[in-house]
């Protein structure tokens, strides 16, 4: 009784065990930073909620069977000395187990119920199935016996506190087998013709296309493209809730949401393979677009927050997507795009620029990405290098944009715009040998330790050469032997696990990375890029690094950090193969 794995192995405490579009997942993660003792069937809907505890049970006993979880893309198993239990997704809210040599016991993780909390249970006699009903997630999780028999069920209908939930056993056979959904109101009694081995092929098959479309390149020089694939295709869920199309979380850990610049790296590596889901990530936060032309800080399932917004890297990313699309956009795509990074843009040159100034500013270090960089100390409401680089560049692809939407007055105005905030970012925050910070009050300058500082880099070629050169040098102190500290390590503010601190992030690695190449520091970019591909290969795919160790830190499975080390991955794959050797001119 064992479904044959495929693709690689993976440990459920740092990367939760889901399928392309499903808003649950199965992991121990429960909260943030919070692990529970057995695995959770984990719903995102309305939040980050453990709804239902899984428990490998000794058939003898009675108690919690000691097993150890296995974990490849299609299969999760318990395995325990006298038998295993193995999970695998039939659809998207439906998940089959089958069990031989041990019994299984699926309760609701929260024992209180209140009238406005915890979870309900009772039997449905017209499904002749099991039900438990979430406060949490407002939704409703069945259970199906398949085969088998249930051994005990407890709480049914109970109010209060106390164990709710179903125990099933072996028949005669040895073999149990169950169904578990997730749904809304009521659907039809479960009933599927598919064997659960026919199931466990058809999942094995969906990740394999999936990676087979997003890293074709893939080879012993990128040992963790596949994992870095699943990362992202487990991450994904359906259209739902305020999530307008299929969506790339940042994670099914805790940081279960979509942040309006995560979303430009997945979007940029999805783009060759899967152009459709690529530019449904370009778009997902554009769909609330206020009336202003901000982009939301994030959207997740039941929430928009606008207190917050995050830079405009969209033409940066925009450039980047159309260039690895397989086929040209459409005029009306085309369309769309301009119109929606116009008004985008036309917040930041009305909204973020105090009267008679030619600068854009951040309101907080949140409103950057870079939530705590030591940029902010001085002040949170500052005009930094970085957004004005950001949104030149964002102003470049709108004029791009006009040109070829017959639009050349327009694309002049843009073109214009960008050459007047590039020489006001030199004149203003340039000092001959680096970029400062201004109070967007006061006018007074501050400069830190912070990577932050050296992010106009992403201009590239459209700087002077000794401003690049300058800023290469500076980048380069930055670097430890796992990548780029967001904090000089010799700086007094640095902190090993201090966020924008110190650690090691994928955002700002691709971003002074491309930069840099666009800039003709190849070797240098080069040697970016190598050491951030050997710090996911030996740590895989976490939210940001210890700069001096490599650890993963925070939420252990990001899809930016995957999507950051695809990009990566294809491009070295790209270069090695039009030149027969990486770049490595000075």
């Amino acid at each position: 009784m064992t479904a044959a794995p495929s693709g690689p192995a993976f440990s459920v405490h740092d990367i939760p065990f889901s399928a392309y579009g499903s808003w649950f997942d199965i992991s121990p993660v429960i909260a943030e930073k919070t692990y529970a003792e057995d695995l959770h069937l984990v719903s995102h809907q309305n939040g980050m909620h453990g709804v239902l505890r899984l428990v490998p049970l000794d058939p003898v006993g009675g108690g919690r069977a000691e097993t150890s979880v296995e974990a490849t893309p299609g299969l999760l198993s318990w395995v325990g000395e006298s038998g295993r239990v193995e999970l695998v997704y039939e659809a998207p809210d439906t998940v089959r187990l089958r069990g031989s040599g041990l019994d299984f016991g699926v309760l609701a993780a929260v024992r209180t119920l209140t009238p406005f909390s915890g979870t309900y249970f009772f039997h449905d006699p017209a499904a002749n199935a099991h039900v438990f009903t979430s406060y949490e997630t407002g939704r409703r999780y069945r259970v199906t016996v398949l085969s088998g028999t249930l051994a005990d069920t407890f709480g049914d209908q109970a109010l209060g506190s106390g164990d709710r939930g179903v125990t099933v056993t072996a028949e005669a056979d040895g073999g149990w087998e169950v169904a578990v959904e997730e749904l809304d109101t009521a659907r039809p009694p479960y009933a599927s013709s598919a064997s659960f081995d026919d199931i466990a092929l058809a999942a094995r098959g969906a990740f394999a296309a999936f990676v087979d479309a997003v890293a074709p390149w893939r080879s012993e020089a990128a040992p963790a493209a596949e994992l870095a694939a699943y990362v992202v295709w487990s991450a994904t869920v359906a259209a739902k809730g305020l999530i307008t199309r299929p969506g790339v979380l940042m994670s099914k850990h805790w940081m279960d949401k979509v942040w309006s610049w995560d979303h430009c790296f997945n979007a940029v590596a999805l783009a060759p393979g899967v152009p459709e889901l690529a530019w449904d990530q370009f778009l997902l936060p554009f769909d609330h677009q206020d009336e202003s032309g901000a982009l939301p800080d994030s959207v997740t399932h039941s929430e928009v927050l606008y207190n917050f917004v995050k830079p405009p890297i969209h033409g940066w990313a925009f450039g980047h997507l159309r260039r690895g699309l397989p086929t040209p956009l459409g005029r009306a795509e085309l369309g769309e795009v301009y119109e929606r990074l116009e008004r985008w843009t036309g917040f930041w040159l009305t909204a973020r620029r105090a009267p008679g100034a030619e600068l854009p500013y951040y309101q907080h270090g949140n409103d950057s990405g870079w939530d705590n960089a030591t940029t902010f100390d001085p002040g949170r409401v500052v005009v930094t290098a970085d957004l004005t680089a950001f949104l030149v560049l964002q102003l470049r692809e709108l004029a791009t944009l006009a040109q070829e939407l017959g639009r050349p007055d327009e694309a002049s105005r843009w073109t214009g715009v960008a050459e007047e905030i590039q020489t006001a970012l030199l004149d203003q925050l340039w000092t001959g040998e680096r970029f400062v910070a201004r109070s967007a009050d006061t006018g007074e300058a501050s400069s830190s330790a912070s990577l932050l500082d050296l992010m106009p880099i992403a201009l590239g070629e459209h700087l002077p050469a000794e401003v690049t050169s300058a800023l290469a040098d500076h980048i380069k102190a930055h670097l430890t032997p796992y990548g780029l500290a967001t904090e000089l390590t010799t700086s007094p503010h640095y902190v090993a696990d201090g966020y924008w601190r110190g650690p090691i992030w994928a955002p700002a690695t691709v971003l002074v990375e491309d930069g840099l190449r666009r800039a003709g520091h190849l070797r240098l970019a080069d040697d970016i890029s190598a050491r951030f591909r050997a710090l996911c290969e030996a740590h895989g795919f976490a939210e940001n690094f210890d700069a001096l160790t490599g650890t993963g830190l925070r939420d252990r499975a990001y899809t930016w950090t995957a999507s950051s080390y695809l990009l990566l991955a294809r491009d070295h794959h790209l270069r090695l193969a039009g030149t027969g050797t990486d770049d490595t001119a000075a």
